[in-house]
């Protein structure tokens, strides 16, 4: 585990069981929300999966299982690997209560056992604002590529590169091409008293541009099959979000 994964590490194990709990409640009550309808539970990507009873799916930083349980339901063999033991306990739970189960593996991406993960998934899919906290995005994609079977699917969704360069105010801010590491706000800080904030461990980040994505993705091997773009969460008219959907043939 390299040192920008120790430190995020670190900060994703601190309190963020009891962050999901705050955010999305218990894990008993937002199963019976996933099970009400766990294609809905996809939100903006239901769309990309179809047919997918029996898919091997590796679920990419995971988090707490938000994700990987309707895609459970939905009769995929799913795989979350992620970096953050509160983030598997709620996530295992989440499951139980759904009365489905996932496989959880802990650990930094960058370790997965490829002896017993290449060319293993039928599909890989990442979301949530995953690919800044992977400095060497190289070897990163490298490793999702190497994860998929040939005519596999990679769903990346991440958030838009030009998100960061709008402030709170909608003023512009001219940091799109910065891309040194830094350091930052583990993203569930803000849901804390103030008086408690003080004491969370800071993440370690780096940014990409969408030219820099795309073109590593492409240069590992992946044909590029579509490029989406998603407004913002209450329909902003910017770009807050992308998906990229690309096969490995």
């Amino acid at each position: 585990m390299n040192e920008q994964s120790r430190i995020n590490k670190k900060a994703w194990e601190y309190r963020a069981y009891e962050f999901w709990c705050m955010k999305d409640g218990m894990p008993s009550e937002k199963a019976k929300k996933i099970m009400a309808n766990p294609k809905q539970s996809l939100k903006k990507h239901q769309t990309y999966f179809k047919n997918i009873e029996h898919k091997r799916i590796a679920n990419l930083c995971g988090s707490n299982g938000r994700r990987a349980v309707p895609l459970a339901l939905l009769g995929a063999d799913v795989t979350v690997f992620d970096i953050s033991e509160e983030n598997k306990r709620y996530a295992l739970e989440l499951a139980d209560c759904a009365n489905t189960s996932i496989h959880y593996i802990v650990g930094d991406i960058q370790d997965i056992n490829l002896g017993i993960y290449s060319n293993y998934f039928d599909m890989l899919y990442l979301e949530g604002g995953i690919l800044h906290y992977f400095n060497d995005l190289e070897s990163f994609i490298y490793i999702l590529f190497s994860l998929l079977k040939n005519n596999g699917t990679m769903i990346l969704s991440d958030f838009h590169p030009v998100k960061r360069c709008i402030g709170p105010d909608l003023t512009f801010v001219p940091q799109y091409f910065d891309q040194q590491l830094t350091s930052g706000d583990v993203a569930y800080k803000s849901y804390f008293p103030d008086q408690e904030q003080s004491d969370f461990p800071e993440v370690a980040v780096t940014s990409h541009t969408l030219s820099q994505i795309i073109n590593t993705v492409i240069q590992s091997g992946f044909q590029l099959n579509r490029l989406d773009e998603h407004r913002g969460w209450n329909n902003e008219n910017f770009p807050w979000e992308f998906t990229i959907v690309a096969k490995k043939i």
